[in-house]
């Protein structure tokens, strides 16, 4: 699995969290694993455009 295949993994774990402290009422922890979740798609962006740049 590429670095950018497990960002997204990640990502998508992260997304889960959040929706599920959003149910549970966690405020502080939604805006936590919000932040962490931009910067993991973000890493992943920038995984995806180096994968680009190899291709080429």
């Amino acid at each position: 699995m590429s670095p950018g295949d497990e960002l997204k993994e990640l990502a998508g774990d992260l997304s889960r969290a959040v929706e599920r402290a959003r149910r549970l009422g966690l405020p502080t922890t939604v805006y936590l694993l919000s932040m962490a979740l931009v910067e993991v798609r973000e890493a992943a962006d920038g995984a995806d455009d180096d994968d680009d740049d190899g291709a080429a």
